[in-house]
């Protein structure tokens, strides 16, 4: 009975489960042919939809994926810029930001620690432009902030060099070598592997690798590859190149296109500037500012400004141009008196004041009245002119009566009677006052624009001054008295330095410059910058006589302090008085070529205002030129040309603290000799008195001349067939 039950009961059971896989079967067919159904309809709705806006669709899918893809820059390298020996004066350094990508970084919450922790291990406490410390704390603050945790660029730091990035290339790379090559564990490759969104952003750093030699002439350049001053600046689109690109994009196959524009260098600049000659001048100026310092003037400088310019006089090249107060181009934000530079963005208006006083090119900016040393010139017009041939003689009786002024020669008492000769050797200004009387006021003029004063010689470095001058129609009959012994109108050094150029290689004016050629990136010479010639501003015969008077101003005029053992040369002397006049302030020039027969060198040297109890004496400048060309000559392969005394009776800038002792052999022998040659004593060295009847420079000159931004295409050499040059004077 209860056997029968359970059979029965086994029975309902395999009916039920029947019943049961048939009613399933059904519903999952159902299922089936539904799905089939919706995506039968996907498929037509799509094909419709591609059909119809595919393209519009297909468009916006891409771009997104493209805006995924960043392009970047590839920067060029600014040229180099160097001496005439090849020697880097500038050159760009490739140097990286280091850049966060905390979109990345943050993609995978594995990526967060190992990526914090080698950022902090490599480059913590190094700072961001905001001067943010590299911390744990800091990298972890950028990856969560609401405002960063996002951002696709975020620089940690800058100015990392390429040593740095390669340490952190090989830490990386170092977790992708073969198990049985690399030196760390599996588990620090694992992490290392797992650091994401770091990357290195590359860009070019201008160096200097001699600090301030020669700062005047390079300039350096601020901002993107911008420069205002120097070779920086003057020859700013020659040393730049163009940036490259690299593009990536997405094409309609969804693959990854890329495509590289290579960045195109700049070109190298080869400068006229020999880092040697240049040298020597920077020191001696130093050594005169270290000597003179502690003088009665308070400003803590030897002098108020020294400038020292050497050129090659047969071809304008310029082989040095130094001035005090030098600056170091790697930091020229430091302000006059302090240590540490300043932040461009942080800086007053007075704070740019003082840097652009600090960073003007004294011998080109700077204008000034040149007295004596400017008398060889009017000289050379009157003889070329045929106002004189050079074998008159003048009476000076200390001063020439003009137009009722009277105008004093330096020799109150007078000179006596002078050859032409005679009156270069000895400064006469009566003399000097004789001869543009006979040459005239219109003659006078055409000279002095023929000599390129009153204009920019076009040098090509930015913020050359031209000086102011009168015409012959504002010029009356005082002004070209005092004009002819270099007052009553102003010049700048390279202007001064390039006319008595004219006058020691036989008459030819040439453009100074500094560069001499231009090659690319792969060293194939571009340009080369010849001598530029003017023109002939005097005959070869008028020049060779002017000669021979500053010859005679070294063997027995005022130029004697210039003259170097062994050697043959020309000078002129010159000692300006300032203004106001009658203040006691002088400027104190000279300009020496060497050796006489055939000048190769020629130094111009001004001492504006030297800081000493007696400072009327051009002596001041004299020394400190003789001894830098003591220093230059045999460097450059100019050896003595005459035959010594067998004595060295010369002395060092060092020893300037003897200069008043060649007056005397007693202090009280000085005074005396002091007071007599600032009263115009017969054979004393003082060329210029305190007169307060020589006019004043009239006029202003054009700010613009001086503001800098000027460059080859708009000045200088590359402008000549635009006719920047001086017209011919008729």
């Amino acid at each position: 009975m209860k056997k029968e039950k359970t059979r029965r009961t086994g029975k309902r059971r395999g009916s039920a489960s029947g019943k049961l896989n048939s009613r399933m079967r059904r519903k999952l067919a159902g299922l089936f042919i539904f799905v089939v159904l919706a995506l039968i309809f996907v498929l037509l709705r799509i094909t419709a939809i591609n059909a119809t806006d595919g393209a519009q669709y297909s468009q916006q899918v891409l771009s997104n994926m493209q805006s995924k893809y960043t392009t970047s820059t590839l920067p060029f390298k600014r040229g180099d810029i160097v001496d005439r020996n090849g020697t880097v004066l500038a050159t760009s350094e490739k140097r990286y930001n280091l850049i966060l990508d905390c979109k990345v970084a943050n993609s995978n919450e594995k990526y967060m620690e190992p990526t914090v922790r080698a950022l902090n291990e490599f480059f913590g406490g190094k700072t961001d432009v905001n001067g943010t410390e590299i911390t744990e704390a800091s990298l972890q603050e950028r990856l969560t902030s609401e405002d960063t945790r996002t951002s696709m660029y975020q620089v940690l730091t800058k100015d990392l060099t390429v040593e740095e990035k390669q340490a952190w290339d090989d830490y990386i790379a170092e977790a992708y070598l073969d198990e049985d090559e690399r030196t760390i564990s599996d588990e620090e490759a694992t992490l290392r592997k797992r650091i994401a969104g770091v990357w290195f952003e590359e860009e070019y750093v201008r160096t200097y690798p001699l600090g301030s030699l020669a700062c005047d002439v390079i300039g350096f350049t601020y901002g993107d590859n911008e420069a205002s001053w120097g070779i920086e600046g003057y020859y700013t689109n020659t040393l730049n190149g163009t940036d490259g690109r690299k593009y990536g994009y997405w094409d309609t196959t969804s693959e990854i296109e890329q495509t590289i524009v290579d960045p195109v260098d700049g070109n190298t600049v080869q400068s006229t500037i020999d880092v040697n000659v240049q040298q020597v001048c920077e020191e001696y100026i130093a050594a005169f500012e270290e000597e003179y310092k502690d003088g009665p003037y308070s400003n803590s400088d030897g002098a108020k400004n020294i400038g020292v310019v050497v050129m090659n006089p047969n071809d304008g090249s310029i082989l040095a141009m130094a001035s005090s107060d030098p600056y170091d181009l790697n930091k020229p934000y430091v302000l006059p008196g302090e240590e540490e530079e300043k932040d461009p963005s942080e800086l007053t208006d007075k704070d740019m004041e003082e840097l652009n006083e600090l960073w003007r090119n004294y011998c080109i900016s700077d204008t000034f009245e040149p007295g004596s040393t400017y008398k060889p010139i009017t000289v050379a017009a009157a003889l070329e002119d045929a106002s004189l041939t050079g074998d008159e003689t003048f009476l000076c009786d200390g001063y020439e009566e003009i137009a009722g002024t009277t105008i004093r020669c330096v020799q109150t008492e007078g000179h006596g009677e002078l050859t032409l000769g005679g009156s270069i050797a000895m400064s006469c200004n009566d003399a000097l006052m004789q001869i543009a009387s006979s040459l005239g006021a219109s003659e006078y003029a055409k000279y002095q624009s023929l000599f390129n004063f009153g204009t920019r010689t076009g040098i090509d470095l930015p913020g050359e001054a031209t000086g102011i001058i009168r015409n012959a129609d504002t010029m009356a009959e005082v002004d070209l008295a005092t004009a002819s012994f270099g007052q009553g109108f102003t010049v700048t050094m390279v202007q001064q330095a390039a006319a008595l150029s004219a006058l020691a290689n036989g008459g030819y004016y040439y453009v100074p410059h500094v560069v001499s050629s231009v090659r690319d990136s792969d060293g194939n010479l571009k340009k080369t910058y010849d001598s530029t010639l003017v023109r002939q501003v005097v005959s070869t015969e008028t020049a060779d006589l002017v000669k021979s008077y500053m010859r005679e101003v070294v063997t027995s005029g005022t130029g004697t302090g210039s003259a170097l053992n062994g050697y043959s040369s020309g000078a002129k002397t010159g000692t300006a008085q300032k203004i106001p006049r009658g203040n006691g302030k002088y400027t104190l020039t000279v300009g020496s070529f060497v050796p006489y027969d055939d000048p190769q060198v020629l130094i111009y040297v001004v001492v504006d205002e030297p800081n000493t109890d007696y400072k009327i004496d051009s002596r001041y400048a004299q020394y400190l030129g003789r001894d830098i060309l003591r220093d230059i000559l045999p460097y450059l392969g100019i050896y003595p040309d005459q035959e010594t005394d067998g004595s060295d009776e010369d002395f060092y800038l060092y020893d300037f603290n003897n200069i008043d002792g060649v007056y005397g052999k007693s202090e009280a022998d000085d005074a005396a000799a002091d007071e007599e040659q600032a009263e115009g004593a017969e054979g004393e060295l003082s060329e210029t008195v305190s007169d307060t009847n020589v006019p004043v420079p009239q006029g202003e000159e054009d700010p613009s001349n001086t503001a800098g931004g000027n460059n080859e295409e708009t000045d200088g050499v590359t402008n000549e067939d635009a006719g920047f040059y001086l017209a011919d004077v008729e």
